[in-house]
């Protein structure tokens, strides 16, 4: 079972909480998956809210049992689909006072072109999902790059073995709302187009990740660079450089910290200290990600 994930991480996690606080913009975009999800993983309080400022159990309380725990996070490249997802189900654990556990789907669950292979691995991750959430855990599953197992059946290349994958993966995610919230699944894609519309149909949230802002990019220099001499204006000025360049798209955030600031570190180590200059020359040295359609 252990080949079909990448890796099973316990949670709360103390590693993934170091991660979460170094991330640009996050707690928004948790608030709005949490506010969404904890109506599916508290049904009792539901109950008791509604009948407190309205006197009954209105249906809508009823009917969001039928809501789907379907995330879909989409966007381009290096935009921190994939650590937010992970940071996403720590925080929960952590708000919910439960323990859990967090999936990654390997790659290798598209199987070798067997008939009927790559069907049978996802029906076995989704049953280890199910299998890791009890009373008072959770499970959390990621599909990375989704769009290469959830592809759109209206393409006439579709090959019957994906179209079968695919329809599994439909009937999976059909059955984990019997889990009330107990089991949810993250799918991140970057391109969002190519994902089949039956799935974007269940999905209780599609997030969008876009390219770091002037502002989210000025914060990012700030947060990697604390410790250096370097004033306010600098920072404003090493985002500014990091937007669009020659009509181009900006960085994404993985550009700016695993490209650009590691080629100023190899500019200055190991005879001088780290400065504007350098930085300012590392940016122009480095090209942004291309964008992916």
């Amino acid at each position: 079972m252990a080949n079909i994930f990448d890796n099973i991480i316990e949670l709360p996690s103390k590693e993934i909480q170091k991660q979460t606080k170094n991330l640009i913009g996050f707690q928004n975009r948790y608030k709005r998956i949490y506010n969404n999800l904890k109506l599916l993983l508290d049904q009792e309080s539901l109950s008791k809210w509604s009948k407190k400022y309205h006197k009954v159990e209105l249906p809508i309380v009823s009917q969001l049992k039928d809501k789907y725990p379907l995330i879909i996070l989409a966007g381009d490249a290096g935009t921190g689909k994939t650590i937010s997802a992970t940071c996403i189900a720590d925080e929960m654990t952590r708000d919910l006072k439960r323990e859990g556990y967090f999936l990654k789907l390997s790659t290798r669950v598209r199987g070798e072109g067997m008939h009927g292979e790559m069907g049978k691995l996802v029906n076995d991750a989704f049953a280890e999902l199910k299998k890791q959430a009890g009373k008072r855990k959770l499970s959390f599953l990621l599909i990375d790059e989704a769009d290469a197992i959830a592809t759109t059946r209206a393409t006439g290349q579709m090959h019957q073995e994906e179209k079968a994958a695919v329809n599994t993966l439909i009937q999976k995610i059909d059955e984990i709302r019997e889990m009330n919230g107990r089991s949810i699944l993250f799918m991140s894609t970057n391109r969002l187009h190519f994902i089949d519309e039956a799935i974007l149909r269940r999905a209780a949230i599609i997030l969008e990740f876009k390219r770091p802002t002037e502002n989210e990019c000025e914060e990012l220099y700030a947060q990697s660079l604390n410790g250096i001499e370097i004033t306010s204006e600098q920072l404003k000025q090493l985002a500014k450089m990091s937007m669009k360049k020659d009509k181009s798209i900006g960085y994404s955030f993985s550009d700016i910290r695993l490209k650009v600031l590691p080629e100023a570190v190899a500019m200055a180590y190991p005879n001088m200290p780290l400065s504007f200059e350098i930085l300012k020359e590392a940016i122009c040295n480095i090209e942004p990600s291309p964008e992916i359609k």
